[in-house]
């Protein structure tokens, strides 16, 4: 459906939350976001899911080492804040 879409039509967004509730209940929400396009065509072999297509600041999160896409990533925003908020306990 994309094919002959123009650049400025492709664009897309990753989107995650992650819940943590605490064991006196108390519930928090960390989420993370990455901006992107949808690439012309699948490239890379690293990652899963939309990661070939998923195309960030010129290359695909396919094509990119995890320690790369972890560091950009939706997810690994994500997690980080989860991380920070567990390191005050």
């Amino acid at each position: 459906m994309l094919k002959t879409a123009k650049n400025e039509e492709r664009t897309a967004r990753f989107k995650v939350s992650i819940c943590f509730i605490d064991e006196s209940g108390k519930v928090e929400f960390f989420s993370g976001e990455c901006e992107g396009k949808i690439a012309y065509s699948m490239r890379g072999n690293n990652g899963m899911g939309y990661d070939p297509i998923f195309e960030y600041e010129g290359r695909t999160f396919a094509e990119m080492s995890e320690e790369e896409k972890n560091k950009i990533s939706h997810s690994g925003k994500a997690i980080k804040k989860l991380l920070d908020r567990l390191s005050h306990f």
